[in-house]
């Protein structure tokens, strides 16, 4: 008699699962968690952030048509929602923290009240994220020719996109709270081919022009009304190391640019240099020292006779 396919699968499925089970291959990726709390949940953080892009731009987004007379009951149940579902995340992005790094687990309870300290804190920034991303919008419609309606910035621009990701993950970055900021970026980052670390400050109307490819550290400063275009790299020129061999953490190493800097596409600044108010730094340019205020850098070109 003729042996069903799936009779055949059993005997190979019980082989990678022999594989799989055996400690030195489940042993460097295992995670035991200490507590009752599950693992963070990328979707629920991208619900947050959907969530919160509604409470931030009242009527863009989400399917509910907004109403002004009953805007402040949507709001603060928008809002409580929020505070529920990030106290949460927070609590988890805690207990995996302390796992990670070796530390003592506090007692779930107090993780629990932590989480809700810190989800009331970073609700608290809404106001200033708002203030700093109808900027955003103005600089974007204000810079670009082609954009017909501050509307169309936000509902299109991957420049708006990014920067509500990144207003939100640096607020809660700013507040100690592990992973999840990270995770929120790099969200965007995935979406738009725009890399902005969650620790980098970035000033009021800030546009990144078209945008595939740009790259922001960790601990770059960025003025107001500065502009990127697409391929601009603010990075660190060097690593350095302990005597463990291991690379310093937490060191200032990546550009400052001060107000109104302009950089164009494919320029590379790397380093704690300082790019001075008012600089234009021109296209497929490399810098790795100061930039005086008001200096245009551009690329010399050889003309072969």
């Amino acid at each position: 008699m003729k042996k069903e396919k799936s009779d055949l699968k059993i005997p190979v499925l019980d082989n990678i699962v022999d594989a799989l089970c055996q400690p030195s291959s489940y042993e460097p990726v295992l995670y035991r968690a200490k507590s009752h709390l599950p693992m963070l949940s990328g979707v629920e953080l991208q619900k947050i952030v959907s969530l919160l892009r509604q409470a931030l731009f009242p009527g863009y987004f989400g399917e509910t048509t907004l109403r002004l007379e009953s805007m402040r009951y949507q709001l603060a149940a928008n809002l409580d929602t929020i505070s529920r579902l990030l106290s949460e995340q927070i609590a988890r992005a805690l207990c995996f923290d302390c796992d990670n790094r070796g530390v003592e687990q506090l007692s779930v309870k107090s993780i629990e009240s932590r989480a809700s300290e810190l989800a009331l804190a970073f609700l608290s920034t809404l106001p200033k994220i708002r203030h700093l991303l109808v900027s955003d919008v103005v600089a974007a419609y204000e810079g670009d020719p082609a954009a017909k309606t501050p509307a169309e910035t936000i509902l299109c621009y991957p420049s708006i996109s990014v920067m509500i990701n990144h207003r939100i993950a640096h607020e809660l970055y700013s507040l100690n709270i592990p992973f999840i900021p990270r995770i929120i970026s790099e969200s965007a980052h995935s979406l738009t081919g725009i890399d902005i670390h969650p620790g980098a400050n970035i000033g009021e109307e800030f546009f990144i022009d078209h945008g595939t490819g740009v790259v922001i550290g960790e601990t770059s400063i960025i003025g107001q009304r500065c502009r990127l275009y697409q391929g601009v790299t603010l990075g660190a020129l060097s690593f350095p190391k302990e005597e463990d061999g291991s690379l310093t953490k937490g060191i200032a190493r990546h550009p400052i640019l001060e107000d109104r800097v302009t950089v164009y596409a494919g320029a590379t600044i790397l380093g704690r240099v300082t790019i001075g108010a008012d600089a234009t730094i021109g296209g497929n340019t490399w810098i790795t020292q100061n930039v005086p205020a008001g200096t245009k850098i551009l690329q010399t070109k050889y003309v072969n006779d």
